[in-house]
């Protein structure tokens, strides 16, 4: 079973950075997507970003421009590059791998806080 855990949240400033790691054990080579999604308070989950065993990336519209998603060489750490970040960036930010190993699978991290204020 493939196993992920988030880091790097925290407090940042509007127009600061950061940068969020997800680590994947298990069969990683099994995993064909890898995402990131976040969970603001009182609003549903949402897609951020994800990335492809092929390395194709898709966005939200509102973090275009501002966020990149990769992955290493070795495909085991996830990143999510996080610019310009303004308040409504505010959220629970949550790894996502989607797969296949013996059976489909759609598993999560336990997620990193990220809080945007001055």
């Amino acid at each position: 079973q493939v196993q992920l855990v988030e880091s790097g949240g925290g407090l940042v400033q509007p127009g600061g950075s950061l940068r969020l790691s997800c680590a994947a054990s298990g069969p990683i080579f099994s995993i064909n997507v890898m995402g990131w999604y976040r969970q603001a308070p009182g609003k549903q989950r949402e897609l951020v970003a994800t990335i492809s065993s092929d390395g194709r990336t898709n966005y939200a519209d509102s973090v275009k421009g501002r966020f990149t998603i990769s992955r290493d060489n070795a495909k085991t750490t996830a990143y999510l590059q996080m610019n310009s970040l303004k308040p409504e960036d505010t959220a629970v930010y949550y790894c996502n791998a989607v797969g296949q190993y013996n059976r489909g699978y759609d598993v999560w991290g336990q997620g990193t806080l990220v809080t945007v204020s001055s």
